[in-house]
């Protein structure tokens, strides 16, 4: 008998409908505007402080960033059935994190965070439940909130 593996597993693949997908990038960009406005606002901490809310985001109460709470999406781990932590966070903002170190990079480094960011963004059109690599990498899914049962 073949072994289910974390892809095949029945508590991941189509167990939660896909968020929508405007939805989530309507809560990334007001994401990544309050990274913004904290690296102008807050300076000279300000970039180090937007680095660390775009890592960690996903990890306060409910798996909900502030663009996740207002929009009505909440991170969660299917085969858990729990929120994201701060772990999880950590582990699927990588890449985007990523992309944020590269712009310090003049010319190629806005090309290439362009590239993650658009690569990140078609893998979450294209893919069943709505996970980009970063979910992958996490064993993450971004939801409707409402839709998790919680683990008693």
């Amino acid at each position: 008998m073949a072994e289910d593996t974390w892809e095949t597993s029945p508590l991941y693949t189509g167990v939660y409908p896909k968020a929508h997908v405007l939805n989530r990038f309507l809560a990334k960009a007001i994401d990544g505007l309050l990274v913004a406005a904290s690296s102008q606002v807050l300076s000279p901490i300000g970039w180090l402080a937007g680095l660390a809310y775009a890592l960690i985001a996903d990890g306060f109460p409910g798996g909900q960033s502030l663009g996740k709470r207002l929009i009505g999406l909440q991170t969660v781990v299917p085969r858990t059935k729990e929120f994201s932590g701060f772990r999880e966070s950590i582990i699927r903002n990588l890449p985007l994190v990523f992309a944020y170190l590269l712009v310090l990079v003049p010319y190629v480094g806005w090309l290439l965070a362009g590239g993650i960011v658009l690569f990140e963004a078609l893998l979450l059109i294209g893919n069943d439940q709505g996970a980009r690599l970063g979910d992958e990498i996490a064993r993450t899914q971004v939801l409707d909130s409402g839709q998790l049962e919680l683990h008693e």
